[in-house]
């Protein structure tokens, strides 16, 4: 199994007591023209270094909001969410980019690639703007990883659904991050391939001792994780 987690010296970050994730109490309420929709109510969420969450669920029960909220991408209507220790509620976008640049990676149904950019640039450009000196080394390994050294030059047009979620799957994991948010990372892929890429997530949380949170509807993904949580109309148990 490839080490992604080298030797390469990581800063100093928070005491192994902090959790990197942390969600109190939080609550998502939306407006829609029939009134308020309850989407998260009261959830709580505990992840320290090292652990690895899988949450199921049905469709709409509010699974990927709750990713969501966790990464910083979406403000709760009430309650508290902490990142990497610090409360995310009195930082502004900027704020949010210099904490997450970095430490902090999302792997999403959809594969957010610039279309514009090869694969490699496509790992490339983050780790240059997060400051990694060795950023294409790490790009041609991340993406080796995946099994798609043979498509460096490639384009995401030119490239199946599959093979352009292993890229994001690759960006996200170039940098050895200590938290990894993954939204159903093995949808797109066959059963092989998903294996593989399942391999690299776990492998990663164990080795970096990343905090793993995912989501996914396939049950095998699901037990390999730690802690297995479900997802009902908006409650976390």
């Amino acid at each position: 199994m490839p080490d992604l987690a080298n030797e390469r010296q990581f800063p100093p970050s928070e005491t192994n007591s902090t959790p990197k994730v942390q969600l109190d109490d939080v609550q998502l309420t939306l407006n829609a023209s029939s009134g308020p929709v309850e989407i998260l109510r009261g959830v709580n969420l505990t992840v320290a270094s090292g652990e690895t969450v899988a949450i199921v669920g049905p469709s709409g029960s509010g699974k990927s909001s709750m990713i969501s909220l966790a990464a910083g991408l979406e403000r709760p209507t009430s309650g508290q969410v902490r990142l990497l220790g610090q409360d995310l509620a009195p930082l502004n976008e900027d704020g949010l980019a210099r904490l997450r640049r970095g430490r902090v990676t999302m792997i999403f149904q959809s594969f957010h690639l610039l279309p514009t950019m090869s694969a490699f640039d496509n790992v490339r450009a983050p780790l240059e703007i997060s400051g990694f000196e060795d950023a294409d080394e790490l790009a041609r390994q991340a993406l080796d990883d995946v099994r798609l050294s043979h498509r460096l030059d490639h384009f995401p047009g030119q490239m199946s659904g599959g093979e352009q979620q292993r890229v994001a799957v690759a960006r996200a994991l170039a940098c050895s991050p200590e938290v990894v948010f993954a939204d159903e990372p093995t949808g797109n892929l066959d059963t092989e391939t998903g294996a593989h890429v399942a391999d690299l997530l776990f492998d990663i949380a164990a080795k970096r001792r990343a905090a793993l949170i995912l989501v996914t509807h396939d049950s095998d993904l699901a037990n390999r994780a730690g802690r297995v949580l479900t997802m009902q109309k908006g409650v976390l148990s």
